[in-house]
């Protein structure tokens, strides 16, 4: 049997965008694509004293004894691959998402596990198409050491775990001269190429099939009940209500996804607009949602004074 143990590692996960569309547009092409850019992924690892442990589908997971050097792997190969990228059909692109983080994880021969290697994961999948999103451990160890940007998500939702995961988004293009202390030894590396850096953080993140679907049906919902009350017209617009209701639910199926804000933040927000959105339409004189949208505001300015 093989010997368990553990150990504090920094783990690397990636997978592609859209992956079952392009298989579905070229099959052979794109397993030719993907053999490419896992090969000079798994070059690039190696090259920054990383280690592969798996890949599977469309997916790697590799890790690093390094925090500094992950994130440096992953930073040239979203360059690398952002070339290769420049010269293909903007639909037939194979963007990677990177997720890091630094955690400790159970060790069983050559396979990892545990909650280090889920949020890794979790981080993946919520970085966009060609670009690379931490976890604030491993921000913590790269910030002065890395030639890059970073820009705070907000705490990232992971299953099993309580708390949310504070996360940044490397942002390659705002990259800015290292320090002399961050200067890498031994033989010079390939520096990101101006053309990779822009093909690399031009592609913004896109709503899920799944939350395109969704937003369809809730528009279609909404548009039976305007119609129905239309129909029935008796001198009151009732179907202000459910509408009202359903807008609060796609904004916050939105917010699921989406990035670019704290979403805990932007959950508080969307609730005080459907207070305010119910206030309105029972006005009788008094603008009663004040109070509640104050409270909501105090949470609101308490957890952006709060965050790293």
């Amino acid at each position: 049997m093989s010997e368990t143990r553990r150990k504090l590692t920094t783990i690397f996960c990636a997978d592609v965008q859209d992956y079952t569309r392009l298989m579905g547009a070229d099959e052979e092409g794109t397993l030719a694509s993907l053999k490419r850019c896992r090969e000079a992924m798994e070059r690039l690892i190696e090259s920054h004293g990383g280690r592969v442990i798996n890949t599977w589908g469309d997916g790697l997971i590799a890790d690093f004894p390094s925090v500094v050097e992950a994130v440096r792997a992953a930073v040239d190969t979203q360059n690398e691959l952002a070339g290769f990228n420049a010269r293909r059909p903007a639909d037939g692109r194979m963007l990677f998402r990177i997720g890091i983080n630094l955690g400790d994880v159970i060790v069983e021969g050559d396979d990892i596990y545990g909650d280090g290697v889920n949020i890794a994961a979790r981080l993946q999948a919520s970085a966009a198409a060609g670009g690379i999103v931490i976890s604030s451990t491993v921000y913590d160890q790269v910030r002065n050491k890395v030639a890059v940007g970073f820009e705070f998500l907000g705490p990232l939702m992971v299953k099993n775990v309580d708390e949310g995961v504070p996360s940044y988004a490397v942002k390659i293009g705002d990259a800015k001269d290292e320090t002399p202390s961050a200067q890498r030894s031994g033989p010079s590396r390939p520096q990101p190429q101006p053309a990779a850096v822009m093909a690399a953080t031009v592609a913004e993140a896109r709503p899920a099939p799944s939350g395109r679907r969704l937003y369809g049906v809730l528009a279609v919902i909404a548009a039976v009940l305007i119609g129905i009350n239309l129909l029935s017209w008796q001198g009151v617009f009732w179907a202000r209500f459910p509408v009202l209701a359903l807008a609060v639910v796609a904004a916050l199926a939105w917010n699921r996804d989406q990035t670019r804000f704290n979403r805990r933040i932007t959950s508080l927000a969307i609730v005080a607009l459907g207070i305010a959105g119910i206030n309105l339409f029972t006005w009788t004189g008094q603008f009663w949602a004040m109070w509640p949208i104050l409270g909501i505001a105090a949470v609101m300015g308490v957890r952006w004074s709060m965050r790293r």
